[in-house]
Order: structure tokens, then sequence, then C-alpha cells
């Protein structure tokens, strides 16, 4: 699937048997796709960020709200809208795959739904500067990021792309 800057996303099964992660948001939990994912593309890499984007929003804000109360910002939860219902895109729980686990993007009534610019922009500057804290050797993560991306890095380079996963 081609990727499009500022939707959101669902993956396929494959990508979590391929993970082996147990700290991954597991896709189709209560028998749907669930959760969705924001994406964000490493233009340095080629992979894409995915951003667990949860609809839980009171339980996120407490711990969002805490963590600001203790270091004066959350780097890891942005807060926000989507699709006029309160989300919060869970930075702490990010994960690299490359642009063939994407399955299909979000949609309500057929219509792609894009996540609002500021919303964009905040995950962007606060993705940086979770990858910067962890280039130093700092985990604020639940996902092992190294591992996963040197495993969509290698697939990457493994296969030609055009006939990666065919």
């Amino acid at each position: 699937m081609d990727y499009q800057i500022g939707y959101v996303y669902h993956i396929k099964d494959e990508y979590f048997t391929k993970a082996m992660d147990t700290n991954l948001m597991q896709n189709k939990e209560g028998g749907s796709y669930r959760p969705t994912y924001y994406a964000l593309r490493d233009d340095s890499t080629a992979l894409l960020w995915l951003i667990p984007m949860s609809t839980r929003y009171r339980k996120y804000k407490a711990i969002h709200d805490k963590q600001v109360k203790k270091y004066g910002r959350c780097l890891t939860i942005v807060l926000g809208e989507y699709g006029d219902v309160p989300a919060a895109f869970l930075l702490q729980n990010m994960f690299p795959v490359t642009p063939y686990y994407l399955d299909h993007v979000h949609t309500k009534n057929g219509n792609p739904l894009p996540v609002k610019y500021s919303i964009q922009q905040a995950i962007t500057t606060n993705i940086k500067q979770i990858r910067q804290i962890h280039s130093r050797g700092r985990k604020i993560t639940f996902t092992d990021i190294d591992r996963l991306q040197n495993l969509m890095i290698e697939e990457l380079t493994s296969l030609p792309f055009t006939n990666n996963h065919n």
C-alpha cells in the first residue's frame, strides 16, 4: 500500500508475527482492526514509524498530566482530536515498519480521515526529541525500537523493494 503523509493506517497481522515483540499493541483487539496507527516516514531509512492512536483519552490524559507535573513536559503522549473525537497518540509505543505492512488507510464514511496538521507537527517534533534521547542510551519507549528498526532495514535490503513479500 502506498503511504500518504498525515493519515492513520491499519497494519497487517503479518508484522506482529515477524516482530515478535510482546510490547507492541497487537492488531485486531476485540475482533476488529484496532488500534489504528499514525504513520510518519523516516527519509533516512525509508521506514515508516507507526504511532498507536487510542480513544481512551481520559486514561492517557491522566498519564500525560502526571508526566507534565513531574518533568515539565510529556514527549511520549500527544493529546488531541481525530475525527472530532478526543484521542491520544502514544509515541511511547511507536515502532518502525516497511510500507509493505500497511494494510489500509483508516476511513470515515468511506473517505480517508487526515490527522490535524497541528497534531502532526507535535508528533514530528516529539519523535525527533525521543529519538535523540534514545540515541544517548536512554530508553523511553516500551518497544525495542533498535531491534525492530534493524529487522525492518534488513528486510528492505535483503529483497528487491519492488518484489518485497510477493
